[in-house]
């Protein structure tokens, strides 16, 4: 009978695609039928100015060519996108934006969150603390004992909303894909392991908790 580190069960599975209920928003399992509706709120210059989907020179300006673009950025076949939509309040069931667990490796226990943008309108809200709530407790309970979220290293508003959520910033990774325009993208890789997630647990429940108003598309 053998013996050694290789001999250890693997205890993460990769979860089926699944509603998640929030409070504020549910996340929901993203197709391609939805990538129009997702253009009416992500289809700005400012949602693709930070780096999301390989930064500004991706921007699309109609629904045809951001359905060309989502069909072939979207982790369809190696994650589980997830539409992200208000769950109460006078636009309930409308969409705001998108993410996605991903990169599964369930020998080592690692997952990804990423894919994420949000319309501009819902920024700073109860958005991105439930989403993240919602994610690192799908994944922990899968079994994962890693989750990293990383952002273009010149995103400092993703970066900092990042930091903010308790992961924890584990160094910048080098030339580490390319964005749209050609040039080469340095990533701010941040990380939550399954040590840190009562921590981390406790601080999203707070954030959430502290809004009271549903979340609205509705400006100021």
């Amino acid at each position: 009978m053998g013996s050694g580190w290789d001999d250890d069960p693997v205890t993460a599975v990769r979860p089926e695609p699944q509603v998640l209920e929030g409070r504020f928003i549910r996340l929901v399992p993203q197709t391609k039928e939805m990538l129009p509706e997702l253009f009416d709120v992500l289809g700005s210059e400012v949602v693709f100015s930070g780096g999301w989907g390989g930064g500004p020179a991706s921007f699309t300006p109609t629904r045809e060519d951001f359905v060309q673009f989502g069909e072939k950025y979207f982790a369809w076949d190696t994650g589980i996108p997830f539409a992200v939509q208000i769950s109460m309040g006078p636009d309930e069931g409308r969409l705001i934006g998108t993410t996605t667990l991903g990169d599964f490796d369930p020998a080592i226990e690692h997952a990804h969150i990423g894919w994420t943008a949000y319309a501009p309108v819902v920024w700073g809200t109860a958005v991105n603390p439930e989403a993240k709530l919602l994610l690192l407790g799908l994944a922990f309970d899968s079994g994962f004992g890693r989750v990293k979220i990383q952002a273009d290293v010149r995103n400092t508003r993703s970066r900092a909303a990042i930091a903010g959520l308790g992961a924890t910033f584990e160094g910048i990774a080098r030339r580490d894909r390319l964005r749209a325009d050609g040039t080469w993208r340095d990533s701010a890789v941040y990380s939550v392991i399954i040590d840190d997630w009562p921590r981390v647990k406790a601080g999203l429940e707070a954030r959430v908790a502290r809004h009271s108003e549903p979340v609205t598309l509705a400006q100021d």
